[in-house]
């Protein structure tokens, strides 16, 4: 089966997006090498809205996000919903967050972002896409930053070469965590997630053919580590994720038992709680705590379902309140 360009398959939501740029409260400009920087959420008030739209330009148009209400007796009842029929190459080929790009900008100082979005299937050096057996080729190439401010111009130089594009091809979207835009674009990772922690497991990537998930949409917070555990907690305490896959029913109970995120020794406390306690180093964090508090994998074969982990009520509202 052929693959599709993830970068032709978003570029009608980036033109949406800026076609509706007004009405969504985000900021559209040309950048000093020709390329577009759209502000969700720096500069620009941005929204919810935004942010929904944000999220599925990170998974590259092959998925759907949505808000949807649980029971409005919930102290947080209003969620984000993620689906993909494409999953593994939507959220760890799109919307991961893996492109490491670091450097020094016009004044001399470093700048370190990490890139989401589909671009990464076209510049970015990650071994996952070995894994994948998968590249894209497109005419251009857009990239999602979680940041505080536009990208300097010699990251916009690096993702350039790296693509193979010149600059004005390229489009960055950019909205800091704390952000209404941001908060949805973290949270609304939940799925991601969920495939991450499965390709950590060892589990066949080729055997999810489906999934969806939820997350309570965290409150936005000032201050960027406050902001990063809340949407953490999200996930981590919050989140549901449903897998459809292929193979046999024991290894679908075992990644239904080993991937919620009660697995791990980090568990049971709020994020900016963990990440103070190993002094903001975060690679002092066990990497099994990022994944879906509560998991369901069904195994397509048999028909089987398997459940594992639970909502967290009790953290989540230490984290949110």
């Amino acid at each position: 089966m052929t693959k599709p360009s993830l970068n032709t398959q978003v570029a009608p939501l980036v033109r949406d997006l800026i076609d509706n740029a007004d009405a969504l409260r985000v900021g559209v400009s040309k950048g000093s090498l020709g390329e577009t920087l759209i502000d969700c959420g720096v500069e620009s008030v941005g929204g919810l809205e935004a942010g929904r739209r944000l999220t599925e330009i990170c998974l590259a148009g092959l998925g759907v996000v949505s808000f949807e209400t649980a029971s409005t007796s919930d102290k947080w009842p209003f969620l984000i919903s993620v689906h993909t029929s494409q999953p593994v190459l939507a959220c760890l080929g799109s919307q991961y967050a893996g492109w490491s790009i670091s450097g020094k900008d016009a004044d001399g100082k470093d700048f370190y972002m990490l890139g989401s979005g589909p671009a990464r299937a076209m510049g970015s050096s990650e071994p996952l896409f070995k894994e994948l057996d998968y590249r894209d080729k497109a005419e251009t190439a857009t990239l999602v930053l979680e940041a505080d401010n536009a990208p300097p111009a010699a990251l916009v130089e690096d993702v350039a070469k790296a693509c193979g594009l010149p600059p004005e091809k390229l489009t960055f979207l950019f909205a800091p965590t704390s952000s209404l835009a941001g908060s949805v674009q973290v949270a609304g990772r939940s799925l991601e997630v969920a495939l991450h922690k499965a390709h950590e497991l060892h589990f066949p990537l080729e055997n999810i053919v489906d999934g969806m998930a939820t997350v309570p949409i965290p409150p936005p917070v000032p201050g960027f580590v406050e902001a990063m555990g809340r949407t953490n907690d999200a996930i981590i305490y919050g989140g549901r994720a449903q897998l459809y896959v292929e193979g046999d029913e024991a290894a679908a109970k075992k990644l239904a038992e080993e991937l919620p995120s009660k697995n791990s020794k980090d568990y049971g406390k709020p994020f900016a709680e963990i990440f103070a306690a190993v002094k903001g180093d975060f690679y002092q964090i066990d990497p099994m705590l990022f994944s879906p508090a509560k998991v369901t994998v069904t195994c397509l074969s048999t028909g089987k379902s398997f459940e594992g982990g639970a909502i967290d009520e009790a953290v989540l509202n230490r984290s949110f309140s």
